[in-house]
This record gives structure tokens, C-alpha cells and sequence, in this order.
């Protein structure tokens, strides 16, 4: 896919905007693929708690994670569509968590209902919320 809507999910956000073993995946990505790209400010809360966790297990300081947030706080807002959570995301959500037939975790399946209402694609380093995904009609982007 070239110059598509991609959203993308916690794992892509804090690969491509903190130093990450999947950081040159991500980068080399968005470099290939150019596309505009979607982000939700659930996706950023979850991207706020990777820093944060980052912080209390000691692989980051305090400083570098205000880095990080002010760095992903700038980026978002001159590269990205902003997508807002929505009372249906989170119903479709819920419809996709009582399918016994997908094992997808809340946040998963919240990021998924969100990519489809704005008509974008996945990008996520997360195969089984991929897998998920793919199983519900959403079009996945290999990052």
C-alpha cells in the first residue's frame, strides 16, 4: 500500500519516536511507504504509559521521557490526523472482545475499531492484534 491512511497503534509510536530495537522498522516504514498518517488520543495515552513504564523499569530517565512526550506531542500535531475515541469505538470494541473466536485484548481491540471508523489501515509490531485485525476486515500494513 503507498499513500494510504495508516493508523498507528503504541508499538509503531514509540519505535519510531524513541530509541527502540524496532526503530529502524519503523522508520524505514514511514520512509517506503509515505503515508498519512492516523493517530488517536488513545493511541497516545497508550503511548504515554510505554514511556512512563519505560521510566519506573530504569531504561529511561525522567528527562529522556519529557523528551519523548514533547517530542511525540510535536510530531503528532505536524505530521498527523488527530482521531478523537468515539462512544462507538469503544461499543465496537466491546462486540469484538465477545467474539470467542479472536483473543484480542482490550486495548487491541479499541486501536482496531478506531483504525476502521477512520478508514485507515493498521500499522502495528503487535501480530496477534494484526491477526485480530485482519480476522475483522481491517487492512494491515506490515511495518
Amino acid at each position: 500500500m503507498k499513500a494510504g491512511r495508516v493508523y498507528l497503534d503504541a508499538s509503531i509510536l514509540v519505535a519510531l519516536l524513541t530509541e527502540d530495537s524496532l526503530s529502524a522498522r519503523a522508520d524505514a516504514f514511514l520512509y517506503a511507504q509515505r503515508p498519512i498518517l492516523v493517530v488517536s488520543d488513545f493511541a497516545a495515552a497508550e503511548f504515554s504509559s510505554a514511556i512512563a513504564r519505560l521510566v519506573r523499569m530504569q531504561r529511561i530517565t525522567a528527562d529522556e521521557a519529557r523528551v519523548a512526550f514533547s517530542t511525540f506531542d510535536v510530531w503528532v500535531s505536524r505530521t498527523t490526523e488527530w482521531v478523537t475515541t468515539a462512544a462507538a469505538d469503544v461499543k465496537a470494541a466491546q462486540a469484538y472482545l465477545r467474539r470467542l473466536d479472536l483473543t484480542l485484548r482490550t486495548p487491541d481491540a479499541l486501536n482496531i475499531a478506531i483504525a476502521q471508523r477512520a478508514g485507515a489501515a493498521l500499522a502495528t509490531f503487535d501480530e496477534k492484534m494484526a491477526g485480530g485485525a485482519r480476522a475483522l476486515g481491517t487492512e494491515v500494513v506490515s511495518a
